[in-house]
């Protein structure tokens, strides 16, 4: 998946990555959290819940896959 640029985060997530599915966000360069697609939970970082909010409306749009 191409880098995705939302709400001042970019989204980057890879099918061949290792499971689960999950998506990393960036604030800048900073990595902020790694969000597990599978199981809907935070696998890494601190919750931003804007963040999930958009990731949400990435997954309800296509562009991230849901488990």
């Amino acid at each position: 998946m191409p880098k995705i640029r939302r709400g001042g985060f970019v989204f980057m997530a890879w099918k061949g990555d290792h499971s689960p599915n999950h998506v990393h966000v960036f604030d800048g360069r900073r990595l902020l959290m790694k969000w597990d697609l599978e199981n809907n939970c935070l696998m890494w970082g601190i919750l931003n819940l804007k963040a999930l909010a958009l990731i949400r409306r990435l997954q309800k749009e296509g562009l991230l896959w849901r488990a």
